[in-house]
């Protein structure tokens, strides 16, 4: 189990260059870092960038000084995040719940479409998901028991999360001092909050003394109180977005809930702690007028830990096992479709006739979960894990090349570094924009600033071109 959930996560990562806007911009500010060894101020392209925390740039900027390639800097630190916390998330599971909910846990989110998908990207979603998760998880004995020598940890963990991605990780710990019955002045003491503060707190503080009003104005108001209220940030969704954001994370094993909603699971306060916290970050984040799909990340690990535990306590769990092994019939139109998804947006993709041929496959995968789930459960939750990786390789094999030449810009700088001193930025939208700067080094100049004999231009295909000569 561990050496396919190390292949997940570290095979290929290199294979496609740096995708979207986020990506080449946090490895860009990683890298100036690691150059200029100015370790608190976060800069892109010489200007201070108050987007976010440092603590993913610190863990980027450490493999760019550890000599680790271009490619591979942004996303080892998360893929190494990603890994160390399934080692935790099995340990705690074994502890509270026993070994069958800890290893079907595990499988559960570390082949689950969302948690493998954001732990191999560099951006800042997983370290704070991970720590936040580690800090909600170690609480587990003080909200069951009362036990409270975990607290302190707790507190440095979500302070790392803090530091990660921002003030979003206290209101999505709410639910630990509402399953706490009273007892919330636990965080009070020294322990809890100094290790906290001591973590959250020296960052911020310098950046205030720094750069007083504008660091705040960046960072607090448009980065956290505009992200909630108003619709500036351009990722304004419906209410109900997060609904199928949730089932597409939790895929293929979406068909889980439906054991989580039995009344008798929750006689245990810890199950309603998780219950809690899934729920009340999916509300949360429904009510905020910007929604991203990471934004769900944190959440995983409790919808995860609840269907793993129903599982291993269902005494029927047919249907629902069967219906996760249909599901892998997805995993070829997901192949054929991610890069028109990422290239042109998921609505504007090619989605074609591909899914029939497979349905044979998915249903012959869903009969044998079925008449497995009852007997042998091991064998159908290992029948979905093995699909699941033999899809991830497909799709290393057959779409990575697919990605690295058409949606990152990495293939197409190769072919045109050796004319880059005569090129010109005719139009490029931003994530094409931030992933060249990141592989020229220094951003190439606007035609209508500094006209040159080639001019690049993005086509109404969204492919690229450079033009005269």
């Amino acid at each position: 189990m561990a050496l396919v959930l190390a292949w997940l996560y570290l095979g290929g990562l290199d294979a496609v260059g740096l995708l979207g806007p986020d990506e080449p911009r946090y490895a860009a500010i990683a890298r100036e870092m690691a150059r200029s060894g100015d370790w608190m101020t976060p800069r892109l392209w010489g200007e201070p960038w108050f987007e976010k925390p440092p603590l993913t740039y610190w863990l980027m900027a450490a493999a760019f000084k550890a000599g680790v390639g271009e490619d591979l800097a942004p996303r080892l630190p998360i893929a190494a995040v990603s890994l160390a916390f399934l080692a935790f998330y099995y340990c705690v599971l074994r502890r509270e719940f026993g070994a069958t909910a800890a290893w079907v846990g595990v499988l559960l989110l570390g082949s689950c479409a969302g948690w493998l998908a954001f732990g191999r990207v560099g951006v800042t979603d997983m370290p704070m998901a991970a720590a936040f998760s580690t800090a909600m998880l170690l609480c587990l004995p003080w909200v069951a028991r009362g036990e409270s020598g975990g607290l302190t940890a707790a507190g440095i963990l979500l302070g790392l999360a803090v530091l990660a991605k921002g003030l979003v990780p206290l209101v999505l710990s709410l639910p630990l001092l509402i399953a706490a019955r009273g007892r919330w002045r636990a965080w009070l003491r020294p322990g809890p909050l100094l290790g906290f503060l001591l973590v959250a707190a020296p960052w911020q503080v310098a950046m205030s003394l720094s750069y007083g009003e504008p660091f705040w104005r960046e960072f607090l108001l448009k980065h956290h109180v505009a992200r909630i209220f108003t619709d500036q940030l351009q990722h304004v969704q419906p209410f109900w977005f997060y609904l199928p954001v949730l089932a597409a994370g939790l895929f293929p094993w979406t068909p889980l809930l439906a054991l989580v909603i039995r009344k008798s699971l929750y006689a245990d306060i810890r199950l309603r702690f998780l219950l809690g916290w899934g729920l009340f970050g999916l509300g949360f984040f429904s009510l905020a007028r910007n929604k991203l799909p990471g934004y769900l990340l944190p959440l995983l690990p409790a919808w995860s830990a609840l269907m793993a535990v129903a599982v291993a306590q269902a005494r029927r769990a047919r249907w629902a096992l069967g219906a996760c092994g249909l599901l892998v019939a997805l995993v070829p139109v997901a192949i054929k479709v991610l890069p028109g998804a990422l290239l042109m947006g998921v609505r504007s993709a090619e989605w074609g006739s591909s899914l029939s041929p497979w349905m044979l496959v998915g249903a012959g995968l869903g009969l044998w979960c079925w008449w497995w789930a009852d007997r042998r459960r091991a064998w159908a939750v290992a029948a979905v894990l093995i699909a699941v990786t033999a899809g991830v390789a497909a799709m290393r094999w057959l779409t990575f090349p697919v990605l690295d030449r058409y949606v990152s810009v990495r293939a197409f700088w190769s072919a045109m570094k050796p004319e880059a001193a005569r090129v010109c930025i005719e139009r490029l939208d931003r994530e094409r924009r931030y992933g060249l700067n990141y592989y020229s080094l220094r951003p190439l100049p606007d035609c209508s600033v500094s006209p040159r004999p080639l001019r690049l231009r993005e086509r109404a295909d969204h492919l690229l071109e450079l033009t005269g000569g």
